[in-house]
């Protein structure tokens, strides 16, 4: 970086300028998260992420979003302190990942996954295949699973319909971790606890839980509760299985519906939207078997809810 020092102030001559990126080598194996934060003591853990989740991280010159990326000794890390053009920032979405394969996003809540018979556009797939066709105009997307529309957070797109087969086929084994984030109405009181029914879907669209296995689709849903109050409880939910509306249903069935989900049961809103987040999203690269790990920032509007 140049300086300029022809009109040099007498108020900032004790000014130290930041560097455009800082390096560091790496001396054992470890994951790049933990290495940054280890090297970055002057970042909290989210800032760091948000480094990462932004492309200012670099391995061995090329950008790094995923959190566990191993590391061996001799490669170098680079953090870019400023942040790069905006080049893949589309509205209602955010791309965190993207090979010849794949495609990671951040949804925002709001946002339809697919088109519906009332919407077509503005969805993700609508916003990720005019993406894809910038590169080339034969390109295309393929759904793999789905994210309610008020539910914000990853989800994951295939590039061929070879890929999206592979993953679909092999969902459970690929998925390595699924977390989600929810706030639900009141205190709950048991701290950790699997939720385990049948779900089945009524005519009218709504997924209720029975404990008949020849009638419903088995689902299973873990928690753990992070943060509560008198008012609400912040869960951390793994699913084992990925229903329909599984953590809704599971949510009202144990008497604490997700906050703005009148659908199942909620009578409070407050924070305008569903308490639901898709946080973290683990799994098998389904081409190259690389081991890939995706963590986004708690929502604010989470976070205040507890002071």
């Amino acid at each position: 970086m140049r300086e300029n020092n022809n009109r040099t102030k007498p108020q900032s001559t004790n000014r130290v300028t930041k560097p455009e990126s800082t390096q560091f080598k790496v001396t054992s194996e470890t994951e790049l998260l933990v290495f940054l934060l280890a090297k970055i003591t002057q970042k909290s853990r989210n800032d760091v992420k948000v480094l990462l989740r932004d492309k200012q991280i670099f391995v061995d010159g090329k950008p790094i979003t995923q959190f566990n990326h191993p590391l061996k000794p001799e490669q170098i890390v680079e953090v870019k302190w400023k942040k790069g053009p905006e080049e893949q920032k589309y509205r209602g979405l955010n791309i965190v990942f993207e090979d010849q394969y794949i495609i990671v996003i951040e949804k925002q809540a709001g946002v339809l996954s697919i088109a519906t018979e009332k919407q077509k556009d503005n969805t993700a797939y609508s916003i990720l295949s005019g993406h894809v066709k910038k590169q080339s105009p034969s390109n295309r997307i393929f759904v793999v699973h789905r994210l309610d529309r008020e539910t914000s957070g990853l989800m994951m797109f295939a590039k061929s319909e070879k890929v999206q087969k592979l993953l679909q086929e092999s969902w459970n084994a690929t998925i390595e971790e699924r977390t989600y984030l929810a706030v639900v109405e009141g205190y709950v009181q048991k701290k950790e606890d699997t939720i385990i029914s049948y779900l089945v879907e009524s005519k009218a669209l709504i997924v209720y839980s029975n404990k008949n296995s020849e009638v419903g689709q088995k689902a299973i849903t873990h928690y753990e509760v992070l943060k509560s109050n008198k008012n609400y409880s912040l869960l951390k939910v793994n699913l084992e299985t990925g229903r329909k509306n599984q953590i809704r249903v599971h949510a009202k069935d144990i008497g604490h519906p997700v906050v703005g989900d009148n659908k199942y049961g909620a009578t409070q809103d407050p924070i305008k939207r569903l308490g639901l987040h898709a946080w973290i999203l683990s799994f098998k690269h389904p081409i190259t078997g690389k081991q890939l790990s995706f963590e986004t920032e708690m929502p604010t509007k989470f976070v205040n809810l507890f002071g």
